[in-house]
């Protein structure tokens, strides 16, 4: 198999577990979050600086790359890896949530989705046969199913079948998967809001033995505690030797209430996004450097943070950049956002290994000036 998970460790105190990840391009600590680099780059950070923060595996979208410059391209430039430089592990998702977020005009039928170009309009077919192929040129360690995301709200008579014809595309990206040797693809858990029809999507999805399953649907705008309660009653229903993956979530807060359900992998362009319009993350809640009353502030963005951004600048410069629409501004911001999470996860898998994450969460959320998990 291309990709192997390795147990470590299941805390007393929660069903959070520390394992072991292991793909063809080295071994990922879990639970991990993993930056996302939309088109082959995470934005405005070299590979250098996220191997700096420990970055171990990083995500690109299949959407995109399939746009441009093409996944024919980057094959012939020998893969994403070689494309991009980048010597460890890679995840692609399927193409799916950008298909139905970004495009107005799309048809769904049994086929494949029928959608237009966010960039010129051009029309365009992704089936699950055509996703594979994408994702298979990309050649990233990990590939995920073709799926549809269903909005939120919507009835159950629109999520059962469209979760329904989600499993049936499973079986069709299964089949047509060129490189299950060096490419591990994973199955996409889907269902909205609704027990009956997660617990379907989970039973149906496991018995197709994939080496990983995702939870897709959720962080849709959503309440957390509703995420949450999906969480408890899925989770469970997902093999035990086998990574768990929860798409598109990356605050604090749901980092770590997410790990105390027992998922291993998070990825979200929150961090980089936020960090573009100059709020950072600290280890006392939002920090928005480019107000006023940080002018002559002359602290780092986290006295408690020993990123490269807060051992040497501080917030008043930080802020002067960014009023001046400089670009090292954003990158200063977004190196500290992402390694204010990469940090984060480190200190939930030694909280695991202390059998201390519940403890561990409270206190978090005491000094982040949370009372309960409301979001970032």
């Amino acid at each position: 198999m291309a990709v192997r998970y390795e147990l470590i460790k299941t805390c007393k105190q929660t069903g959070a577990r520390i394992g072991k990840l292991h793909t063809p391009h080295g071994t990922i600590d879990t639970p991990i979050f993993m930056p996302v680099g939309t088109l082959a780059t995470v934005k405005t950070m070299s590979p250098e600086e996220l191997k700096e923060m420990e970055a171990q595996i990083i995500l690109s979208n299949t959407y995109h790359l399939f746009l441009r410059p093409g996944h024919e391209l980057v094959e012939e430039a020998g893969g994403l890896h070689s494309f991009m430089n980048w010597d460890r592990a890679i995840l692609t998702d399927s193409g799916g949530f950008q298909v139905f977020s970004l495009s107005n005009l799309r048809e769904i039928d049994e086929h494949g989705v029928s959608f237009r170009s966010h960039l010129n309009g051009e029309k365009l077919f992704i089936s699950p046969e055509k996703a594979m192929e994408i994702q298979n040129a990309l050649g990233a360690d990990i590939i995920m199913a073709f799926d549809e995301c269903a909005p939120y709200p919507a009835e159950p008579d629109y999520v059962r079948p469209s979760m329904e014809r989600t499993t049936r595309w499973a079986e069709r990206c299964l089949k047509a998967h060129k490189n299950p040797d060096k490419q591990a693809l994973f199955g996409i858990v889907q269902g909205g809001m609704y027990r009956e029809l997660r617990e379907q999507s989970a039973r149906e999805l496991t018995s197709l033995d994939f080496p990983g399953y995702a939870i897709g649907g959720l962080s849709v705008g959503e309440p957390h505690s509703l995420m949450y309660e999906v969480l408890d009653y899925t989770v469970p229903l997902l093999p035990d030797n086998k990574p768990r993956y929860l798409m598109g979530v990356g605050s604090p807060d749901a980092l770590i209430e997410g790990a105390m359900r027992g998922i291993d992998m998070f990825d979200c362009v929150l961090p980089t996004r936020i960090a573009r319009n100059g709020t950072c993350m600290t280890s006392h809640g939002r920090l928005v450097i480019r107000n006023a009353k940080y002018a002559r502030d002359f602290t780092p963005l986290d006295h408690h943070c020993d990123c490269y951004t807060c051992r040497n600048f501080t917030r008043a410069y930080i802020r002067h950049l960014l009023k001046c629409d400089e670009i090292f501004g954003i990158r200063l911001t977004t190196y500290h956002n992402l390694y204010f999470l990469l940090n984060l996860m480190k200190q939930v898998r030694q909280a695991i290994m202390e059998d201390r994450l519940l403890d561990f969460r409270d206190e978090f959320f005491a000094q982040y000036g949370l009372n309960d998990s409301r979001g970032f």
